[in-house]
Protein backbone atom coordinates (compact mmCIF):
# COMPACT_ATOMS: atom_id res chain seq x y z
CA UNK A 1 0.00 0.00 0.00
CA UNK A 2 1.41 3.38 -0.95
CA UNK A 3 1.44 6.39 1.33
CA UNK A 4 -0.85 9.33 0.54
CA UNK A 5 0.44 12.17 -1.61
CA UNK A 6 -1.30 14.88 0.39
CA UNK A 7 -0.72 14.28 4.08
CA UNK A 8 -2.62 16.04 6.86
CA UNK A 9 0.46 18.20 7.48
CA UNK A 10 0.60 19.29 3.83
CA UNK A 11 -3.11 20.11 3.78
CA UNK A 12 -2.84 22.05 7.04
CA UNK A 13 0.04 24.09 5.64
CA UNK A 14 -1.82 24.66 2.39
CA UNK A 15 -4.81 26.10 4.22
CA UNK A 16 -2.94 28.15 6.82
CA UNK A 17 -1.30 30.83 4.73
CA UNK A 18 -3.00 34.06 5.79
CA UNK A 19 -0.41 36.72 5.12
CA UNK A 20 -1.25 40.37 5.46
CA UNK A 21 -0.14 42.58 2.63
CA UNK A 22 3.13 44.43 3.06
CA UNK A 23 2.73 48.18 3.35
CA UNK A 24 5.03 50.05 0.95
CA UNK A 25 6.94 47.02 -0.34
CA UNK A 26 10.44 47.59 -1.64
CA UNK A 27 9.95 44.97 -4.34
CA UNK A 28 7.38 42.74 -5.98
CA UNK A 29 7.90 39.63 -8.03
CA UNK A 30 5.56 37.31 -9.86
CA UNK A 31 6.27 33.83 -11.09
CA UNK A 32 4.03 31.39 -12.92
CA UNK A 33 4.61 27.70 -13.54
CA UNK A 34 4.17 26.87 -17.22
CA UNK A 35 3.68 23.23 -16.22
CA UNK A 36 0.67 23.58 -13.93
CA UNK A 37 -0.39 27.23 -14.18
CA UNK A 38 0.32 27.99 -10.53
CA UNK A 39 1.00 31.68 -9.88
CA UNK A 40 2.59 33.45 -6.93
CA UNK A 41 3.07 37.17 -6.44
CA UNK A 42 5.44 38.11 -3.62
CA UNK A 43 5.89 41.54 -2.08
CA UNK A 44 8.87 42.15 0.17
CA UNK A 45 10.03 44.86 2.52
CA UNK A 46 13.71 44.89 3.46
CA UNK A 47 15.31 45.82 6.75
CA UNK A 48 18.14 48.37 6.82
CA UNK A 49 20.69 45.53 6.57
CA UNK A 50 19.02 44.18 3.40
CA UNK A 51 17.42 41.14 5.01
CA UNK A 52 13.74 40.33 4.62
CA UNK A 53 11.68 42.35 7.08
CA UNK A 54 8.22 41.39 5.78
CA UNK A 55 6.81 39.19 3.05
CA UNK A 56 3.34 38.79 1.64
CA UNK A 57 2.21 36.44 -1.09
CA UNK A 58 -0.77 36.06 -3.38
CA UNK A 59 -0.90 32.33 -4.01
CA UNK A 60 -2.88 30.50 -6.67
CA UNK A 61 -1.35 27.05 -6.59
CA UNK A 62 -1.89 23.39 -5.81
CA UNK A 63 -1.63 22.12 -2.26
CA UNK A 64 2.13 21.60 -2.61
CA UNK A 65 2.63 25.16 -3.87
CA UNK A 66 0.45 26.55 -1.10
CA UNK A 67 2.21 24.51 1.58
CA UNK A 68 5.63 25.54 0.27
CA UNK A 69 4.53 29.20 0.20
CA UNK A 70 3.46 28.94 3.83
CA UNK A 71 6.85 27.56 4.85
CA UNK A 72 8.80 30.09 2.79
CA UNK A 73 6.82 32.96 4.32
CA UNK A 74 7.05 31.50 7.82
CA UNK A 75 10.86 31.44 7.74
CA UNK A 76 11.93 34.24 5.37
CA UNK A 77 12.18 37.08 7.89
CA UNK A 78 15.74 37.96 8.81
CA UNK A 79 17.27 36.15 5.84
CA UNK A 80 19.38 37.78 3.16
CA UNK A 81 18.90 37.36 -0.56
CA UNK A 82 21.99 35.16 -0.69
CA UNK A 83 20.56 32.89 2.03
CA UNK A 84 17.26 32.59 0.19
CA UNK A 85 18.96 31.87 -3.14
CA UNK A 86 21.09 29.22 -1.43
CA UNK A 87 18.04 27.69 0.22
CA UNK A 88 16.26 27.49 -3.13
CA UNK A 89 19.23 25.62 -4.56
CA UNK A 90 19.34 23.20 -1.61
CA UNK A 91 15.58 22.56 -1.85
CA UNK A 92 15.95 21.82 -5.58
CA UNK A 93 18.75 19.37 -4.77
CA UNK A 94 16.62 17.77 -2.04
CA UNK A 95 13.71 17.37 -4.46
CA UNK A 96 16.13 15.61 -6.82
CA UNK A 97 17.11 13.22 -4.03
CA UNK A 98 20.40 14.89 -3.12
CA UNK A 99 20.99 16.14 0.42
CA UNK A 100 18.81 17.81 3.00
CA UNK A 101 15.99 20.26 2.29
CA UNK A 102 17.89 23.23 3.70
CA UNK A 103 14.76 25.15 4.80
CA UNK A 104 12.92 24.73 8.12
CA UNK A 105 10.01 22.30 8.18
CA UNK A 106 10.38 21.25 4.54
CA UNK A 107 10.59 17.63 5.65
CA UNK A 108 6.79 17.91 5.94
CA UNK A 109 6.72 18.04 2.14
CA UNK A 110 8.66 14.78 1.76
CA UNK A 111 5.92 13.03 -0.30
CA UNK A 112 6.70 15.39 -3.19
CA UNK A 113 10.31 14.23 -3.51
CA UNK A 114 9.31 11.26 -5.65
CA UNK A 115 6.96 13.35 -7.80
CA UNK A 116 9.10 15.39 -10.26
CA UNK A 117 6.03 16.88 -11.93
CA UNK A 118 5.29 18.68 -8.64
CA UNK A 119 8.77 20.07 -7.99
CA UNK A 120 8.18 23.34 -9.87
CA UNK A 121 5.19 24.08 -7.62
CA UNK A 122 7.36 23.64 -4.52
CA UNK A 123 10.08 25.93 -5.89
CA UNK A 124 7.68 28.61 -7.12
CA UNK A 125 7.43 30.50 -3.78
CA UNK A 126 11.23 30.76 -3.68
CA UNK A 127 11.30 31.97 -7.27
CA UNK A 128 8.67 34.66 -6.62
CA UNK A 129 10.48 35.78 -3.46
CA UNK A 130 13.81 35.94 -5.30
CA UNK A 131 12.18 38.03 -8.05
CA UNK A 132 10.79 40.39 -5.37
CA UNK A 133 14.21 40.60 -3.72
CA UNK A 134 15.85 41.42 -7.05
CA UNK A 135 13.30 44.19 -7.63
CA UNK A 136 13.90 45.54 -4.11
CA UNK A 137 17.67 45.41 -4.51
CA UNK A 138 17.40 47.20 -7.85
CA UNK A 139 15.15 49.92 -6.44
CA UNK A 140 17.55 50.44 -3.55
CA UNK A 141 20.51 50.78 -5.89
CA UNK A 142 18.56 53.35 -7.94
CA UNK A 143 17.63 55.40 -4.86
CA UNK A 144 19.52 58.67 -4.41
CA UNK A 145 22.12 58.56 -1.68
CA UNK A 146 21.55 60.91 1.27
CA UNK A 147 23.98 63.81 1.56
Amino acid sequence: MSSPLYTIDILRLATSAPQPSVADPHGRGERRSPTCGSRIVAAVRLAADGTVEALSQEVQACAFGQASATLVARHAAGRSGAEIRGARSRVADWLAGRGEAGWPEFELLAPVVGKPARHAAVLLPFDALIAALEAAELSRSDAPTPR
